[in-house]
């Protein structure tokens, strides 16, 4: 029990340093403009804890999501369940990983952070062509940095 207990603390406390955000986000809206890409949409959504709004492009044909549901969505440095940050290149191992515990998950490239209305700000952020914006208090993602690399996970709820 003891051992059982520390792994897990220890765990806990590597994942609370390579999480960067995340939420529970319901879906408003799926393709409000259109569907552009046969294998893409464009989801719509809002947390329920941070009040924060999101536009995120999924491949939908391998994660199909629907409006009305919800999902978690989590942003991370690094998928290593110790905290080791990436090198960038692909662990092929096997070896467990934070991904292992969500269904979906888009690696990308930070590239603008916009002071928004109200005090707010946006983050933008793309996965090789698929685009998130991210919107809402900083103090909520101030962790996320311009031009770092990040992981997106999501996992139905």
């Amino acid at each position: 029990e003891y051992m059982g207990t520390r792994v897990e603390t220890t765990m806990s406390s590597a994942l609370g340093a390579s999480l960067l955000f995340d939420d529970i986000f319901a879906i408003k809206a799926i393709n409000p403009d259109g569907k552009k890409f046969q294998r893409v949409s464009r989801i719509v959504a809002s947390s329920e804890t941070h009040d924060m709004n999101l536009v995120l492009d999924v491949n939908t044909e391998i994660f199909p999501m629907d409006e009305g549901s919800t999902f978690k969505l989590a942003i991370a440095s690094t998928l290593a369940l110790d905290g080791t940050q990436s090198d960038g290149v692909y662990d092929q191992s096997g070896a467990p990983s934070l991904a292992d515990m969500y269904e979906y998950v888009m690696h990308g490239r930070v590239y603008k952070l916009i002071p928004g209305a109200s005090g707010g700000v946006a983050v933008y952020v793309s996965f090789g062509g698929l685009l998130m914006e991210l919107q809402g208090d900083p103090k909520n993602i101030a962790a996320i940095n311009l031009d770092s690399m990040v992981y997106l996970l999501i996992r139905r709820t």
